[in-house]
């Protein structure tokens, strides 16, 4: 009996492992039960590191059964002898939106901006975060692009809604054409985030640096929620984001710095994250495998430009070139650097550029055990679905494609491709010009025989013409084909150009020069004969040289620190000794060593400073280079939650000519579009380095306040009329307003603070507030105020806010009416940072003298001249000359406005601004006497180090012209050989300045 029982059991677990069970009703008696099928005689790439021969895989429905040798095959099984074919498990695309469309960008109902979210619900204030949507709810299959991701070996699809910033839950998908009950796979896998606003029509945030406040809020005010902030609101999206909060997040980046911002979230959350890349994560490898940052990179690398035009082609900057040329070499570089990553689709037009770019990649030198590795294991792995995908286990969903040989192979072809145990069949070649034999028949003329080959990727031909080879060129953007050859052996230009289509075996269509008479051509496929590539990996193409910064005038190594001896300089000191002449230097270990003569080091590098001048190395007070995306949260009145640091750019060429003019350290300011702005960062200007290494160690922290026209928005039109201030009042209440909340903020937490653990633990903390604890820190004199300011009136009224709270106004920046409340300035202790002669270019400054800066500095006020312009900076020394020749400064006195005046205002004076033993050897080596027009900065040193000189700045210009005829001519080669070009069609970044203005996240 018990044997019996046991028969039944296992007679109804078959039966039901014979029949597709679904809950959907059926027209018809469903009478096909589901039989065993048998690949015999395969390779099998089991997972990305296990490889059987001459092995047999057997799948029931849609699981696997078995794989191996010797396999055991059921009675009935449907057998398919693959006779050496190789089978793969479905690759997984982990960035993708296959299946998700995602919602058009809807039009304003007037041009007045959006402030809060007009969404329905009890959700985000926010339009642009909405972790509460789950993009299993949005699937619907799209045969046309699953069977381009079957072509390309994608099976398997992560998809997401691509919209927002938070996005909310991805769905792993399997890439058949059956119903979606069948092939979503698992509803739920992983969060979906990135910078991008999406469709969101609200104005916050407009810039980069608002929209990872926003996160950062965000994922605060989940904490809060979940501590007990539920009690006091109802919020789907935040409750959402807790309920998800375990799960990993991938993460779409658009720059290659981004990948370190991500990071950093990352790191302040404690939060898992694949992060996506755009394709140029060698430029700075080495940072993303400090940062210990998994990477998801494209295989979409840039086409070469079109370059017969040599004037158009000299526009093309060294980077564009470099590029082109190093992408193939990504994925390569983060192997052998140790970077983690997974390969996408995404990015890839067409199933073609996937494998020829996938194939080029491994020519380059990336393992072909690593490139499965990519597309199998490591997606599985970091997205927590190595029992659904990744490989080829027993009990595992059969999903696979079979190939005519492997992947690699320049001929492989993608025969079938299996979902859920259906089989789909592929009938788009790797090539869709197959290489063989072709019979041409042009005209009336006798037909002739036609080759084509491949060779790394790219196609070419000959025919064979009185007896003769002739060379054939094919460019094939597909369907469209060109042949261009020539008959004519004196002949430089082709005599025949025949432009057509691809179908099928076939091309066909008309002449595009020769007889001069209306024909058709046409050309039909004979033999097939599939020739591989040759190249041989066995020693690998070497990598093109990288530039750190990857930038025009970057390092091929970026320097170190050396013991440098200036002898007989004339040293501007800075301090009591003044003007030293016939003076030597010593700089060792990053600071100055020694100041006087007749100095001696062994192992310094000399530098005879006979007839030249050295100085400390300038500092611009008010600058905006090095931002990325925005240099304006301007949305709303109060943005102290931004934060420039999070938005450096460290290979902005800016950097590299404000060396060439002797600049060392700049503070990077937020705009001035509205009261109260962002937070700043000071720079060191260390050409090379990373963003985080860049930032001045030991500085306070400042933040940007403005005033007038811009902040009130006087002159933005009259769609903006909306938002508060409008006049200057408003401007002093929006102060008024921001300071007392910061201070009933401040009151709670101490508060809170002060309750007994137990109690503690049963209350709900306050709300942590991004923008509130800036302001707290400016109560707390944590923080320091630089302020955008121009008119008297407003410069009172700030200083009264600022007395009212008890804290000092640090600096007021600009400050054209300065010289009319000089005395008040003094005596409430604020600093001025000016320009040295600008004036009328706005209502503002119709009182402006060249004089201010000069009295100011006469009245005992530290005193600076600034930028706020790129170009200005390169020019600072001549700008500080102008307050000898209008305001009767000293030359002293005059050359402190742009050196140890600003690192007072910035309390970085025991650390640079003079020359004086144990400070940063931050100096400049000039020809003559610094403020003259007629000198020129020989060498800029920071920390010691040499990151500008006239002789390496002549080697750099020599370096960029060699290498970009050197590339130009590779392009010109490839295109040569039939390869799509791309048009020359640059975009142009102009500087910022405080007025900046626009929607850059999109």
């Amino acid at each position: 009996m018990k044997f019996l029982l046991r028969g039944c059991i296992t007679f109804i677990l078959m039966i039901q492992g014979l029949f597709a069970q679904t809950t959907f009703p059926s027209n018809y008696i469903p009478t096909d039960p589901q039989t065993y099928h048998a690949y015999i005689h395969a390779n099998i790439q089991v997972s990305y590191k296990q490889l059987l021969t001459d092995a047999t895989l057997l799948i029931l429905g849609n699981k696997v059964v078995a794989v191996g040798p010797g396999v055991v095959l059921p009675k009935n099984c449907v057998i398919d002898d693959l006779k050496g074919a190789w089978i793969y498990p479905s690759f997984i695309d982990a960035f993708s939106n296959y299946g998700i469309t995602a919602p058009q960008k809807r039009n304003k109902k007037n041009d007045a901006p959006q402030f809060l979210s007009e969404k329905p619900g009890a959700y985000s204030w926010n339009e642009a975060i909405h972790p509460e949507i789950n993009a299993s709810d949005w699937f619907q299959v799209d045969t046309t692009k699953a069977e381009m991701l079957r072509a390309m070996g994608f099976g398997l699809s992560v998809s997401q809604l691509q919209d927002g910033l938070m996005r909310g839950t991805t769905t792993l998908i399997a890439c058949g054409n059956e119903r979606e009950n069948t092939l979503l796979m698992k509803p739920i896998v992983s969060q979906a985030w990135s910078f991008l606003k999406g469709s969101s029509i609200q104005d916050y945030p407009s810039s980069m640096m608002g929209s990872i406040a926003l996160l950062r809020q965000t994922m605060y005010d989940a904490k809060w929620y979940q501590s007990g902030g539920f009690k006091q609101e109802t919020n789907l999206s935040l409750q959402a984001l807790n309920q998800n909060t375990l799960l990993p997040i991938i993460f779409e980046a658009t720059d290659v710095y981004d990948i370190l911002r991500v990071k950093k979230i990352a790191d302040e959350f404690k939060l898992t994250m694949l992060i996506k890349g755009n394709g140029a994560e060698y430029q700075i490898a080495d940072d993303i495998k400090k940062a210990d940052a998994c990477v998801i990179i494209p295989l979409n690398f840039p086409l070469p430009y079109d370059v017969d035009n040599a004037m158009d082609a000299s526009y093309i900057p060294l980077v564009n070139l470099k590029h082109w040329e190093l992408a193939p070499f990504n994925a390569r570089i983060l192997y052998e650097k140790k970077v983690p990553f997974v390969l996408t689709s995404s990015g890839c037009k067409n199933e073609k550029e996937f494998w020829d770019n996938l194939r080029k990649a491994v020519k380059m030198g990336l393992p072909e055990e690593q490139a499965l590795k990519s597309l199998l294991y490591e997606p599985a792995m970091r997205l927590n679905i190595t029992n659904l995908a990744g490989s080829l286990q027993k009990d595992m969903p059969a999903n696979f494609f079979i190939s005519s040989k492997s992947i690699f192979s320049a001929g492989a072809k993608i025969i079938s491709h299996t979902i859920q145990g259906r089989s789909y069949r592929v009938q788009k070649t790797l090539n869709d010009i197959k290489p063989g034999e072709y019979r041409l028949i042009v005209n009336k003329m006798a037909p002739f025989d036609l080759r084509i080959y491949y060779q790394g990727g790219s196609c070419y031909g000959d025919l064979i013409f009185l007896k003769e080879k002739i060379p054939v060129t094919i460019s094939y953007n597909k369907p469209n084909i060109t042949l261009s050859y020539s008959l004519d052996k004196d002949s430089k230009e082709p005599t025949h150009i025949l432009i057509g289509y691809v179908e099928n075996d076939t091309m066909k269509g008309f002449p595009g020069s020769g007889y001069g008479a209306d024909y058709m051509w046409g050309a039909t496929l004979i033999k097939e004969d599939i020739q591989e590539d040759t190249t041989t990996n066995s020693v690998l193409p070497p990598i093109p040289s990288l530039l750190h910064p990857f930038q025009s005038f970057g390092f091929d190594t970026v320097p170190k620190p050396h013991p440098v001896l200036f002898k007989n300089v004339t040293v501007w000191t800075n301090e009591k000794d003044g003007i030293l002449r016939n003076t030597d230097v010593l700089i060792s270990n990053g600071k100055i060593s020694s100041i006087g003569k007749n100095l001696t080091a062994s192992d310094a590098l000399i530098i005879d400073g006979t007839g030249k001048h050295l100085t400390s190395g300038i500092i611009d007070e008010h600058s905006h280079i090095a931002i990325y995306n925005g240099v304006n949260e301007g949305t709303q009145s109060v943005t102290s939650e931004v934060r420039i640091g999070d938005v450096l750019v460290p290979n902005d060429i800016h950097i590299y000519w404000q060396l060439a003019g002797g600049v060392t350290t700049s503070h990077l300011l937020h705009g001035s579009a509205n009261v109260i702005g962002g937070q700043t960062q000071l720079i060191k200007l260390r050409w090379g380095l990373s963003a985080e290494q860049m930032k001045f160690a030991g500085w306070p922290g400042f933040i940007k306040f403005a005033l007038g026209e811009n902040v009130k928005q006087s002159n933005w039109g009259d769609n903006n009329r909306f938002r508060f201030p409008q006049t200057r009042m408003g401007v002093e209440q929006t102060l008024m307003d921001a300071f007392n909340l910061a201070k009933i903020y401040q009151e709670q937490w101490v508060e809170y603070n002060k309750l007994d653990a137990k109690i503690k633990s049963g209350s709900v903390p306050p709300r942590r507030d991004l923008e509130l604890d800036a302001l707290v820190e400016v109560l707390n004199k944590q923080r320091f105020i630089t302020c955008h300011s121009y008119v008297q009136s407003e410069i009172n009224m700030l200083m009264h806010v600022a007395d009212t709270f008890g804290f000092t106004l640090n600096t007021f920046t600009h400050i054209l009416e300065g010289y009319k409340v000089a005395d008040k300035l003094k005596k409430h202790g604020a600093g001025a940072s000016t320009f040295s002669d600008w004036w009328a270019y706005k209502y503002e400054v119709v009182d402006a003298i060249p004089y201010n800066g000069a009295l100011l500095s006469k009245m005992g006020i530290i005193t600076a001249f600034n930028s706020d312009d790129a170009e200005m900076a390169r020019r600072l020394n001549q700008e500080a000359a102008k307050a000898v020749m209008y305001g009767g400064l000293s030359e002293e006195d005059a050359w402190k406005l742009v050196t140890l005046n600003p690192a007072k205002l910035l309390h970085i004076d025991s650390f640079t601004g003079s020359i004086k033993p144990g400070k940063d050897a931050d100096i400049v080596l000039w020809s003559g006497n610094p403020l003259s027009m007629y000198s020129r900065c020989e060498q800029t040193y920071v920390d010691g180090i040499c990151y500008f000189s006239l002789e390496e700045n002549e080697k750099k210009e020599n370096y960029i012209l060699n290498e970009k005829s050197r590339i130009l001519n590779l392009m010109a080669e490839a295109k040569h050989s039939g390869a799509q070009t791309q048009m020359i069609n640059l975009e142009i970044n102009s500087p910022y300045h405080c007025d900046t203005e626009g929607d850059f996240v999109k």
